[in-house]
């Protein structure tokens, strides 16, 4: 199962023969055909559709359609009508796991499943096929769910190999086992420094002075979570019964990862059963769990959503195609006299009780739920009509500022821009010769290394914007009102940069004067403070600190030659940035 990486979202191209085998489990007949002309309409564009296989782009929110197994259930729902229990059935087992108590540090997430009797197919290559398909859905969770592990890693094991009960416990880094594919011991050290996988994910095991490692009765290690596995435990064509650990920090994603595992398995015939966790805060836990997760909506909602008034029994069909299952419908004698959200259940009106499966991590409130039951209906037969939902809102009075703003300037000749939030500290603070007064908001993983933080500042985006063009004619006359982040707080700044002859710092008084005018300031109580030192941008004794109320609200001036040759600039340029956020509160809107 190829997994092509676009811009938006996964397209993943799934075997004709894997589909066709497990829709023969179930006693349906498959037809990839009916696949590509329906599909979509549960959020499943079909690229192609060839010999081998069907390709597909599936949307980020379903991650619970990333694997063979998965997306062949939902499609069984959706297109054949045949549709199984929300409900997971899980059986009680006898494995333990004792977590040690510092794993509250360094692991504190800690889950685990037992499935046997995985019908993993007939000939070698189906058997080959099943260990492939359990491998690419795992890193497809990995990436999704598990935020490329940081959220949620999982490990796959053959039960067979291994000896419970099972303890989870932190070891320093100078401790051996045979990772996967290794025939060697290997340190934990040596792993993180010289292992492919281990160099891969190092970065999240940084600062740690000890790792986690779940090992057997006999102390042989089952997994070094989130990096590798131990080499014993490998699944091979033999394996029919699995033993799942998920580990993490995030449980609500471990949860849903060590779910879909299990639910592929069990879609091959297995079976699974639940293992007794004593956590390292000496709770005990019973993992994972089946029952569905239950969602009260109005029927209220469902009619204003979708501007048709469904049956109870058309609700049930509905839901049923897409894996949910229609518990009770009943008038509401208990909730709220009134309605305050829109998905309120208020004494008097009737709603309906409605259980969705627990794996469906991207179900978050009752709009979810009308969704999913307007693709069960049909988007084709809902009514041809506009929407009756009246949506009372009040703006926000930072609207009303913005758009003054953005009218001032326009009006002044200078063209509205928008730019990436992405910057560097290079072109944020060298540059530009502003110092970092605030904690910036670092990448961990940049794409480039132009983008390796969210910027504080909007003018060097400018300069870079001036830059770009600088073929064009003059002037050129620009503006930006956007977001920055400064002490991991979203702020609103304004800033505008004019590439013109005969401008200066009088053109840029000008600009500010005008716009502070049109804000309602009081031009007389307005201070300009003189720079007359190398602080920012500007050229010494041609910048000012603009004052009201005794707050610096931003700065204004003529940019330095030394700044504009450092973007690749050499004509003269006029400038200046604003706090948003200190105008609004330095300036009373004569509006409102």
């Amino acid at each position: 199962m190829a997994w092509k990486l676009g811009d938006t979202m996964p397209t993943l191209k799934f075997n004709h023969s894997i589909l066709e085998y497990l829709h023969k489990i179930k006693d349906v007949k498959y037809d990839s055909k009916d696949w590509e002309e329906r599909m979509p309409s549960i959020g499943c564009v079909v690229e192609e559709n060839d010999s081998k296989g069907i390709e597909i782009e599936i949307f980020p929110d379903r991650t619970d359609l990333l694997s063979h197994e998965t997306i062949s259930r939902a499609a069984r729902a959706f297109l054949n009508s045949v549709s199984d229990s929300p409900e997971l059935e899980i059986g009680q087992g006898e494995i333990n796991v004792d977590v040690d108590k510092t794993l509250e540090k360094i692991r504190p997430v800690i889950l685990g499943a037992v499935v046997r009797g995985v019908d993993n197919g007939t000939s070698l290559k189906e058997k080959d096929e099943f260990i492939q398909s359990l491998m690419d859905h795992q890193e497809k969770l990995h990436l999704t769910l598990g935020r490329k592990r940081k959220f949620a890693s999982i490990g796959v094991h053959d039960l067979s190999q291994l000896s419970p009960p099972f303890r989870v416990i932190s070891v320093d880094k100078k401790y051996k086992f045979i990772p996967l594919a290794e025939e060697k011991e290997m340190s934990i050290e040596d792993i993180l420094e010289l292992h492919p996988k281990g160099k891969e994910y190092a970065h999240l095991m940084s600062d740690m002075e000890t790792y986690p490692v779940i090992i057997d009765s006999e102390d042989k290690v089952l997994s070094f979570p989130p990096i590798i596995n131990g080499d014993h435990t490998t699944v091979n064509e033999q394996t029919r019964d699995f033993f799942i650990d998920v580990t993490g920090w995030d449980e609500r994603s471990c949860e849903a990862c060590l779910l879909l595992v299990c639910l592929s398995l069990a879609e091959r015939g297995g079976e699974i059963e639940s293992i007794q966790i004593k956590n390292w805060d000496q709770e005990l836990l019973t993992v994972p769990r089946g029952d569905p997760k239950n969602h009260k909506v109005p029927d209220r909602l469902i009619r204003n959503i979708l501007g048709v008034e469904l049956s109870k029994t058309e609700i049930a069909n509905s839901i049923k195609k897409m894996g949910g299952e229609l518990v009770d419908t009943r008038t509401v004698t208990d909730g709220p006299d009134k309605i305050e959200r829109w998905a309120d259940c208020i004494v008097g009106e009737k709603e309906h009780i409605i259980s969705m499966p627990r794996w469906r991590n991207d179900i978050m409130h009752p709009v979810d739920i009308v969704e999913d039951i307007a693709i069960g209906y049909g988007y084709d037969n809902l009514p041809d009509q506009l929407s009756t939902v009246h949506l009372d809102a009040i703006p926000l009075p930072s609207s009303n500022l913005h758009r003054r703003i953005s009218s001032s300037l326009c009006s002044l000749g200078l063209q509205e821009t928008q730019s990436l939030t992405l910057s560097n500290k290079r072109d944020q603070f060298e540059r530009v010769r502003w110092s970092e007064e605030t904690k910036s908001t670092i990448i961990s993983n940049p794409i480039t290394n132009e983008h390796t933080m969210l910027r504080q500042n909007i003018l060097p985006s400018l300069l870079n914007l001036l830059a770009a063009n600088r073929h064009h004619e003059l002037p050129q006359r620009v503006h930006e009102l956007g977001e920055v982040v400064r002490d991991s707080e979203n702020k609103t700044r304004l800033s505008w940069a004019c590439a013109e002859v005969g401008g200066g710092f009088s053109a840029a008084k000008g600009i500010a004067s005008a716009l502070l005018r049109d804000l309602g300031a009081n031009l007389s109580e307005i201070k300009w403070e003189e720079i007359n030192h190398e602080e920012g941008p500007w050229i010494k004794g041609r910048g000012a600190k603009v004052i009201i109320s005794e707050i610096e609200v931003g700065q204004i001036g003529e940019i330095d030659p030394k700044v504009s040759f450092e973007f690749g600039l050499k004509v003269p340029i006029q400038a200046g940035e604003f706090d948003v956020d200190a105008l609004g509160r330095t300036i009373p809107d004569p509006i409102l």
